[in-house]
């Protein structure tokens, strides 16, 4: 009988490392908690650092900053100090920048169209400045109504393809969100026009919440995106007596997060989930955002942990 092998501590890290490299990246990811994330969409009344140290101490993970005009992240509004010390609260409170949002037209004329490319340029700048080693990915809806896709999907595809550009240039990843509202309101609508776009610059945002009110499939809608999806957004959503519908807090409706949690643990899905309260929620009276997150917060870290 052969003498049984030896190995010295640097033999066993080698094979130990090989070995960890031949694994699927959903067993490599398996013991990475899935990270949880606030919009400050849904904080635009809180001073920027007050809403970051409440995110903090609630528990979560990351924030989703909102660039538009009016939010206290505006890139306008940021100077080079600011930045500095922006970069330096988030470390101090351990919180990473999930994502930035926007609101976007892919449909808006051409002199809209080069404002929404400087401001691509902008968020990309910002995106680096607050994390240059992992700067996260811009999310935006797409514009148009529904019924109008085959007419204007084309056009849609040429405006994305001038976005993809910008993105190249900025070094920023966007990804586009289908919404229940848009011309782009499907899983195969919004994966037909990433393609079109042909840029790995150029990726998905995933919510249910917009699939769940079409009568769309978690699992299905998942599976056909998942692959492509750089950003989540999670709430709730349900269909009112009167045919309209109403978007609530995680939790508030029937979403299955903890069917969700465990596709994507499967999937080996490695970034944030990010809670998204709707303006249809911040715009009611007596909306109170730190009450909202807490709530949030305590349904998906449940589900998570299930």
């Amino acid at each position: 009988m052969s003498a049984p092998a030896r190995y010295d501590r640097r033999s066993f890290i080698r094979i130990a490392s090989a070995a960890l490299a031949g694994l699927p990246l959903a067993a490599r990811a398996a013991d990475k908690p899935i990270g949880l994330g606030f919009t400050l969409y849904g904080m635009k009344s809180l001073p920027l650092d007050t809403a970051l140290r409440t995110c903090a101490e609630i528990g979560y993970d990351s924030v989703e900053l909102a660039l538009m005009s009016g939010f206290p992240s505006e890139p306008a509004l940021l100077s080079a100090d600011d930045r500095k010390r922006l970069r330096e609260q988030l470390a101090s409170l351990k919180l990473r920048v999930s994502g930035l949002m926007d609101n976007y037209s892919l449909l808006a004329d051409a002199a809209a169209q080069a404002k929404i490319l400087d401001r691509i340029k902008a968020a990309g700048q910002l995106a680096h400045d607050l994390a240059p080693d992992a700067p996260p990915p811009l999310e935006t809806v797409l514009g148009g109504k529904p019924a109008e896709w085959e007419q204007v999907k084309d056009r849609m595809a040429e405006a994305l393809r001038a976005w993809a550009a910008a993105a190249a240039e900025a070094k920023i990843v966007i990804a586009i969100k289908a919404h229940i509202m848009s011309a782009v309101q499907t899983p195969e609508r919004v994966l037909w026009l990433m393609r079109q776009a042909g840029s790995p610059w150029i990726k998905v945002t995933y919510d249910f919440s917009h699939f769940q009110l079409q009568g769309l499939a978690l699992d299905a809608t998942l599976d056909a995106m998942l692959p492509h999806t750089r950003f989540i957004h999670v709430k709730d959503a349900r269909k009112k007596d009167d045919g309209k519908f109403e978007f609530l807090l995680p939790g508030e409706g029937d979403t299955d997060y903890a069917a969700l949690f465990k596709k994507l643990r499967a999937s080996g899905y490695q970034d944030d989930v990010v809670v998204e309260v709707s303006a249809m929620i911040w715009n009611k009276p007596g909306y109170d955002p730190v009450a909202a997150a807490r709530k949030s917060f305590a349904t998906l870290d449940a589900a998570r942990k299930t």
